[in-house]
């Protein structure tokens, strides 16, 4: 009986340890969990040579997987050209899938080259088309003398009359289309006395060319609202893939949306007709009066909410079933088109949002060019992407990473990191880097360039620290593609109201370039909202649609749950979406009208009836005196609460705040898991943290997991008021894993926590350095009088290498019981390596440049060594001061961050190495 406890004893006690483990160590790390990047073939000048070159490089640095993109390629190179989906360019993509799965990779591709899709079996009929208006003044009882023929030249051999209406004076509307003969005259006279205004519709074509289109792949753009020509386009992959028997890739991807100005489709006043219940030809007057009259406002809506509807319907849906049907799937970067870019984001396999520019954080230490471009990829606009990712149930956000963070040739790791963690808060778990441009082993440097910034590539001199970044994202992105989101509240996009803000000409897109200055009022929403503590998904008409009630929380389509939704002072709300709030509330939910109750229906069909029914509707709503004070009632099992302050609003909902945000200013990500929850915290500001932090769920126990390092530990956490509070530590431009245990204690050590001591020793005399790597080659060994940047040293080379310098001294030093050290490295431009005693202690590519080293000092003489690597800025502004030809490139060649031919030759000198001050703290061990 003994033998047989002992046996449960041990069996019990190896299941919990298991279980332990399982729930305290870090994610499996996947391929998915990995950075990817874009990947430009210029030219699709590749080889299976260098083709396993670059994918073992990006492989041994720690890149999940790449997305093809073809583009122009190299000058004086066109013998090497590969034509796009020919069968030596299909070999070659089947020689990459292979390779990449090797290597445990995958490979992307984008589906056509450069952007947007298009291409040389692109006919005219197939092509991006756009409306041509003619006006004509018409007096009762004439007949016009003017030919009815489109007046561009461009246009007179594609373009053709669709539709030729009067408007007369006494409101009447006649299609005279049929009155026009071929060579344009018009066999009609105006009724006497009544005076007409004619308007031509014209169909004609944009003529626009791909962009940046690789050989084989030039020609004319999609018609993207054309169902038949999209079936047309996608067929030619089938026959490529089938012909050449290669198999479909991982995914196939679609660009930002730039198809300008096509603005029709030749079914357009069909499909209009059809969707929207009456004749858009009878309001063409209306729909070029820009907004101006009520009704000209809605008729441009229909219109915009039409074309929206086609796109999304014919290409978007469209283009996801085909991929579906073919076993892989799609992503898609939904800003810039002419729809409501929720539901676009929605209709794919993988959302994907985009940065652009940089993010000008108050970080110290945190390096800011003078060169430089505003990021318009802030959180309110990143948050597309993820809402629908979010409500649809959808793994995977992906971001395009990095667009013209800086200049080329001077962007850091450093800048890189509070980037992308601002992306991760915002919901982003699927890094793809921009870019990566394939480019010959052989190659002289820089080697083959995109036109655009960043440069992920091993010719970058970062690439050499870059691993550590790539296992920082790494590290992050297996807890974020874990669990389920959990965000607090639905937020209604209120796109009607969005439409009729945008005034002007009756095509409107959504770019990713000034979206926040487009829409001033819903930002400032989603800011308010956040600022307090809360996180959000934004929601569509068409997914309230199918959002539904369970225990009282709003459910999407996806399974996602929310405590609210929140109207944020939307005027314009479809019949069908307040019908469907109203049943949402009566069946339980909470819903918030911030500022006002909606006030009218969009669009012009059926106006009064719909009014009518609307404002029955509305009466169901509690009766709101005035906004201006936060008022709670109930409406069926549900609430209603209304005011404009959202600070006090929210506290209505009865929701725990997240301290972290509303108190102390940092940034994060909640996420469900089995256990509990796990968050993302980042520190993007001048804020010290090291105090309880109060979360906004409860806890038993819960982890802190370090993305830079890997460590991990049992977190010190507390009840208090009935909330649980952890004890955090994080300095400015740091972040932190937090994993959440409701109801389980878990066993492992415990996270440590540090104190200084106020005893520090700055390590000023002695320093050596030397360069074990740099071009140009510098043998020389430096004895330094003080830190500082190598380019201010005695020495012309200095101010043009790209290199990595090794910086050594030895020092004495007596260790305090106990006690642990930390080595803060101040100012490094732009990455380290640090040794000490000979052993590793870390690459430190961010601020703060610090490390923990007490373990690897000992009592008497030691011995630290960095390497500092700079960037090559100083190097390429020297080949462009000696007329080094490395600009070899076709088409838009090379760009600055304006989009303007650019030398470098007038750079100063960019600061390099390592420019301290090196100290080392005492640290006491403490428990909070």
């Amino acid at each position: 009986m003994k033998k047989i406890l002992a046996v449960v004893l041990l069996l019990t006690t190896f299941i919990n340890c298991t279980q332990d483990k399982v729930i305290t160590d870090w994610p499996e790390v996947t391929k998915e969990a990995k950075p990817w990047t874009r990947w430009w073939w210029m030219g699709s000048d590749v080889d299976s040579v260098n083709l396993t070159y670059n994918l073992e490089e990006m492989g041994r640095a720690g890149i999940g997987g790449v997305e093809i993109t073809p583009i122009y390629g190299v000058k004086a190179r066109e013998s090497h050209y590969i034509d796009y989906l020919t069968p030596k360019w299909m070999q070659m993509l089947a020689f990459t899938e292979s390779e990449a799965n090797r290597l445990g990779m995958a490979a992307d591709m984008n589906m056509g080259t450069g952007w947007p899709f298009g291409g040389p079996d692109i006919t005219m009929e197939d092509a991006a088309t756009k409306a041509i208006f003619q006006q004509y003044e018409l007096k009762g009882g004439q007949e016009l003398k003017k030919s009815v023929q489109i007046k561009d030249d461009k246009q007179k051999e594609v373009a053709y009359l669709s539709k030729l209406i009067a408007y007369s004076s006494k409101g009447e509307k006649l299609d005279i289309t049929d009155k026009v003969g071929s060579d344009g005259k018009l066999m009609w006279i105006a009724p006497a006395g009544d005076n007409c205004k004619l308007v031509a519709l014209f169909i004609g074509k944009t003529f626009q060319q791909v962009k940046r289109a690789a050989p084989g792949g030039q020609g004319y753009v999609l018609n993207h609202f054309d169902a038949d020509a999209v079936q047309r386009y996608l067929g030619k992959f089938d026959k490529a893939f089938t012909d050449n028997k290669v198999s479909f890739p991982h995914s196939f991807f679609n660009d930002s949306y730039e198809v300008y100005g096509g603005d029709w489709t030749p079914d357009l006043l069909d499909q209009f007709e059809r969707r929207r219940g009456y004749k858009l030809q009878d309001y063409f007057p209306e729909l070029l009066a820009d907004g101006a009259t009520d009704i000209s406002a809605r008729v441009i809506c229909d219109y915009r909410e039409t074309v929206g509807d086609m796109l999304r319907e014919n290409f978007t849906q469209a283009w996801t079933t085909w991929a579906h049907s073919r076993n892989t799937t799609t992503k898609n970067q939904a800003h810039g088109s002419p729809a409501n870019l929720l539901d676009l984001y929605a209709a794919v396999d993988i959302p994907e949002c985009e940065s652009f520019g940089i993010t000008d954080f108050d970080i110290p230490y945190l390096r800011k060019d003078s060169i430089r471009k505003q990021n318009d990829g802030d959180p309110t606009t990143l948050k597309y992407a993820s809402s629908a990712a979010h409500i649809t149930g959808k793994k995977y956000t992906s971001s395009e990473t990095f667009t013209w963070l800086t200049e080329h040739f001077r962007t850091s790791l450093s800048q890189c990191k509070p980037e992308i963690d601002q992306m991760f808060t915002s919901g982003v778990n699927h890094v793809y880097f921009h870019g990566s441009t394939y480019s010959p082993k052989d190659a002289a440097w820089p080697g083959w360039k995109f036109y655009a910034s960043v440069d992920m590539s091993p010719t970058n001199s970062i690439w050499c620290d870059a691993p550590a970044f790539f296992s920082y994202i790494t590290r992050i992105q297996s807890f974020l593609q874990e669990g389920t989101p959990d965000n607090d509240f639905l937020l209604y996009l209120p796109m009607y109201d969005i439409w009729k803000g945008q005034r002007g000409n009756y095509f409107t897109t959504f770019a990713i370039h000034g979206m926040r200055d487009r829409l001033p009022d819903f930002c400032g929403a989603v800011e308010q909202i956040m600022a307090n503590g809360y996180d959000l998904d934004y929601i569509s008409d068409r997914f309230i649609q199918t959002t539904t009630i369970e225990n009282g929380l709003l459910k999407t389509v996806g399974g996602a749950t929310y405590k609210a939704l929140i109207l944020p002072a939307a005027k314009l709300i479809p019949l069908e979406t307040l019908t469907r709030i109203q049943k949402l509330a009566e069946q339980g939910a909470t819903v918030i009208f911030a500022e006002q109750y909606p006030s009218d229906v969009p669009g012009l069909s059926n106006l009064e009836e719909r009014r009518a029914k609307f404002s029955s509707v509305l009466k169901s709503f509690p009766v709101i005196s005035s906004f201006d004070k936060v008022s709670v009632n109930a409406l069926g099992k549900g609430k209603i609460i209304t005011g404009n302050d959202y600070g006090k609003i929210l506290l209505e909902c009865h929701i725990n705040k997240e301290m972290f945000v509303s108190e102390l200013g940092g940034q994060l990500i909640r996420r469900k898991n089995v256990t509990g929850y796990h968050y993302f915290f980042t520190m993007l500001k001048n804020k010290r943290v090291d105090d309880w932090v109060t979360l906004g769920v409860d806890a038993e126990s819960a982890m802190f997991f370090d993305p830079m390092t890997g460590q991990r530990g049992k977190a010190a956490i507390r009840k208090r008021n009935g909330k649980t509070e952890v004890y955090m530590q994080l300095q400015p431009g740091e972040s932190i894993i937090l994993k959440t245990f409701t109801n389980a204690k878990i066993t492992t050590d415990n996270w440590d926590y540090y104190q200084q001591t106020g005893n520090q020793t700055e390590l000023k005399d002695g320093w050596e350095m030397n360069f074990v790597e740099s071009e140009p080659a510098i043998d020389e060994t430096f004895k330094l009088q003080t830190l500082g940047s190598w380019t201010e040293l005695d020495n012309d080379e200095l101010k043009k290498n790209m290199g990595t310098a090794r910086y050594t001294i030895k020092f004495n030093f007596k260790k305090s019981i106990n006690q642990d050290y930390r080595l803060c490295l101040g100012d490094v431009r732009e990455s380290a390596r640090v040794c000490v005693n000979g052993k590793d202690a870390g690459t430190l590519f961010a601020v703060p440049f610090e490390t923990n080293i007490g373990q690897l000092l000992i009592n008497g003489e030691n011995t630290l060594e960095i390497e500092v690597t700079n960037l090559p800025a100083n190097r390429i502004s020297d080949y462009d001061k000696r007329g080094v030809e490395w600009r070899i490139f076709q088409e838009i060649n090379f760009v600055s961050i304006t989009y303007k031919d650019v030398r470098f030759d007038t750079w100063n000198p960019v600061p390099s190495g390592l420019l301290g001050p090196v100290v080392i703290k005492e640290l006491r061990k403490i428990q909070p």
